[in-house]
């Protein structure tokens, strides 16, 4: 996902993205902890989603 991408979609958008993305990294950790995650670089992937994600809603909120 592109910051580009993001900065296209309204408030109320991007915090159901984020919502949707702290629920699939909740998913994600407890697959991690019972071994069936098959790409563990997944989880890093979305904790970086979650921080651009978060980024531009500050900046849409500032």
């Amino acid at each position: 996902m592109k910051a580009t991408e993001l900065r296209a979609m309204s408030a109320e958008d991007l915090a159901k993205k984020l919502a949707d993305l702290k629920q699939e990294l909740f998913n994600l950790r407890f697959q991690h902890a019972i071994n069936q995650l098959d790409n563990p670089h997944k989880i890093a992937d979305v904790k970086k989603d979650i921080a651009r994600v978060m980024t531009v809603l500050s900046e849409k909120n500032a």
